[in-house]
């Protein structure tokens, strides 16, 4: 039987890398993961082997944080923690027909030590951040080595930027972190601006990541923006208000933070302020966001998912350390016209005005039968070309298959 390591470095790196692993074992296929950062509990909830000790990073990933947090990182052993797994790779050289590095350099790396076959999906690194990707070294290096057998990139511009300058060919199958979002019992929309309406009530959800402390601030930012949106939006029955969580911010945590900026508790799971009440979700995520008309986001991959499913969404910039403005701004760059951002300086209670009233423009907007039609297209457009089509699990796992030894498979 055929046997395949997943590497990943970041919490949506594992998503996706967790999806293409399920896939592989229906096709019958051994799989093992080493996740580098975190505890990889999307590869636990599958039933996927986990190598070694894991621990938790607080800002997900060694990427766009903010210099508070790659400190507190590095003096936490984070980076050392990444340092050591890598070596561990070299104890496991050769116990598997494929190894394949989900993520950024860091699983690259990891992907030369631990095998002499390997495959890379370059989920972190796209040209549209900058036109043209510039790789860190020796990232360009390893991937024209021979033993990478086959690379895919996260969207068809960056795969004909790499072709061009790896001199060798990058494939753009799809994005699993996309079918993440889809609940099981949907197909997936052949337009991804056909989901939704324009009905009343419009349906905001709201999604303020999944790293503590950071998420409940930034569900607290959330919270006194809804409290500034125009009156005709706070009447009863005008917006269905649900935020998606992890169980990590429990209902304590969420008093705790919601309370002194006078929300109140109307029932176990939903929070009041006024006319306004907001229902707190603690699973249904692909649900909640395909009846979603409006996202206000302070995520990473959830945002991506959004997008991907032709939503708009409305970004906040927090504190950090993974949501900064630097991480916001490169997140516009990398989704383009699905993602609307409020200048956010100055005084925080006007920049919060700013985003009620962005958000309020885009609800009007959706609203209004001819526009709304008009946005939802434009909306579709950008997903199919930032994230692509659903189904990238399924075409990923069949890429894989066709490169392990047709004796295993």
């Amino acid at each position: 039987m055929a046997a395949v390591l997943l590497l990943s470095n970041g919490h949506g790196e594992d998503l996706s890398g967790a999806l293409i692993g399920a896939a592989l074992i229906a096709r019958g296929v051994t799989v093992e993961a080493l996740p580098l950062v975190g505890h990889g509990q999307a590869y636990r909830q599958r039933g996927i082997p986990v190598l070694g000790h894991t621990r938790d990073c607080r800002t997900g990933g060694l990427g766009f944080t903010s210099f508070h947090g790659q400190m507190s990182e590095l003096l936490d052993g984070q980076v050392a923690h990444v340092v050591a797994s890598l070596g561990r790779l070299l104890r496991h050289r050769g116990r598997h027909q494929l190894v394949v590095a989900v993520g950024d350099l860091v699983a690259v790396l990891g992907a030369w030590l631990g095998g002499r076959r390997s495959a890379v999906y370059l989920v972190a690194y796209s040209s549209h951040y900058e036109g043209r990707l510039r790789l860190p070294w020796p990232c360009g290096w390893l991937l024209r080595r021979r033993a990478v057998r086959a690379i895919w990139s996260r969207d068809a511009l960056t795969a004909q930027d790499l072709s061009q300058q790896l001199g060798r060919a990058v494939a753009f199958l799809g994005n699993p972190f996309l079918d993440a979002a889809l609940p099981p019992s949907t197909p997936a929309p052949s337009t991804p601006a056909a989901v939704g309406g324009a009905g009343f009530p419009q349906r905001l959800a709201l999604l303020p990541g999944s790293r503590l402390p950071e998420a409940g601030a930034n569900l607290a930012l959330m919270l006194q923006l809804l409290e500034l949106l125009p009156a005709p939006l706070q009447q009863p029955g005008r917006l269905a208000l649900r935020a998606v969580l992890v169980p990590a911010l429990d209902r304590e945590r969420i008093g705790a933070m919601a309370e002194p900026l006078g929300w109140r508790w109307a029932a176990h799971d939903r929070l009041r302020r006024n006319a306004l009440e907001l229902e707190l979700a603690w699973s249904g995520f692909g649900a909640t966001l395909q009846a979603a008309d409006l996202v206000l986001a302070m995520a990473g991959t959830a945002t991506e998912q959004a997008v991907g499913l032709g939503k708009p969404v409305v970004q906040l910039v927090g504190a950090g350390p993974q949501f900064t403005a630097g991480f916001a701004e490169a997140q516009r760059r990398l989704l383009g016209n699905g993602v609307h951002c409020p200048h956010w300086g100055g005084d925080p209670t006007a920049a919060l005005r700013r985003g009620a009233r962005l958000t309020a423009a885009l609800l009007e907007e959706l609203a209004h039968p001819e526009l709304g039609s008009r946005l939802r297209l434009q909306l579709a457009g950008n997903a199919a070309e930032r994230i692509g089509p659903a189904g990238g699990t399924e075409r990923l796992a069949a890429a894989i298959m066709e490169l392990l030894p047709p004796c295993h498979g």
